[in-house]
């Protein structure tokens, strides 16, 4: 009884299943390398990928309105070369003032995103893709063949540097934000309604095209500030700042259970689908996995877990309508 108890809690629950891999994945590494979850580990997997993770809330919302944004790691090198070249010319010298800067840029590119999703109805997939080469250009532009050395960002890499808490402040203060936004205001509703069924939202007076504009900017404010993060916890501001990392972004929303078809996700899971994707990064090199493969068995366990999910999920499905049909 007790069994068939804990899998309906872990099948009926996205969550509760996300952490059961994350546990079954802890004792498997804790076996191949002990010293996996020391203190030190656990801080640096949430320092350095804190940008992956506070990314995975700005895709929540977009992949809840049936969207995608391929440009983020393109929009977050433009705004991080801009303040980067800002503190190595001693233009700018204040903190919160180049946290400001980048994330304004950040909105002002997402915003042109949702613009053109929204009222040009061009498909997300194709605007986000032209972009992803127009920011990634813009970032080589503002560079001039140059890039911010971690003397240029001395005193504004002081924010994130190993051993400071700035970038976990920042990293909770999101997750708290973004989990009371989509649980419980107006318009979390609305990021869900519209993912759900556009038709019906707007029937039902929801501005359809407003609520794309927003998503696809708060995407690009919070692609923004993980450029000022990413100049500040790595010391540097280079054009092909995380190059490819979108793709890890992405994988984590899929793995926390958000739907590409739109309408069904949470902040919860998508913590926990990007703490699996930064687990498996930071224990593939530790259990001696050759750098060479770790790529492809990185790929082999992210498929796994969403095939895993995928079946869960189906199963959970069908007793929900048998009860239905009863």
């Amino acid at each position: 009884m007790k069994e068939k108890s804990f899998i309906k809690m872990i099948t009926g629950s996205r969550e509760a299943l996300l952490f059961f891999i994350l546990i079954v994945m802890g004792i498997l590494i804790t076996i191949l390398n002990p010293t996996f979850f020391s203190p030190v580990n656990i801080g640096q997997i949430f320092r350095n990928n804190a940008l992956t993770m506070i990314m995975a809330l700005g895709m929540l919302c977009v992949m809840l309105t049936a969207g995608i944004d391929i440009s983020i790691t393109s929009t977050l090198a433009f705004a991080g070369m801009t303040i980067g070249m800002l503190t190595k010319y001693n233009i700018v010298n204040s903190t919160l003032l180049l946290f400001l800067i980048a994330m304004v840029i950040g909105l002002l590119c997402g915003l042109l995103n949702g613009l053109i999703i929204a009222k040009g109805k061009v498909a997300p997939i194709i605007c986000t893709m032209g972009f992803m080469y127009i920011w990634r250009g813009m970032a080589y532009v503002v560079g001039n063949s140059q890039f911010a050395s971690g003397e240029d960002v001395r005193e504004f890499a002081e924010f994130g540097k190993d051993g400071t808490i700035g970038p976990y402040i920042i990293l909770i203060a999101c997750y708290a934000v973004f989990f009371v936004m989509l649980k419980w205001t107006k318009f979390g509703r609305k990021i869900y309604a519209v993912g759900s069924n556009p038709e019906a939202a707007m029937i039902s007076g929801i501005n359809v095209d407003n609520t794309l504009v927003s998503v696809y900017t708060i995407m690009g404010l919070l692609a923004g500030l993980a450029g000022a993060l990413s100049v500040s916890i790595y010391a540097s501001a280079q054009p092909n700042m995380q190059y490819g990392r979108e793709m890890d972004v992405i994988a984590a929303c899929v793995i926390g259970g958000v739907s590409m078809s739109g309408g069904r996700g949470s902040v919860a899971g998508t913590f926990l689908g990007a703490l699996i994707i930064s687990i498996i990064a930071k224990a593939l090199p530790l259990v001696n996995v050759p750098s060479i493969a770790q790529n492809t068995v990185k790929g082999v366990i992210i498929l796994v877990v969403v095939i895993f999910n995928v079946i869960t999920r189906r199963m959970v499905d069908k007793q929900n309508l048998e009860r239905r049909e009863m």
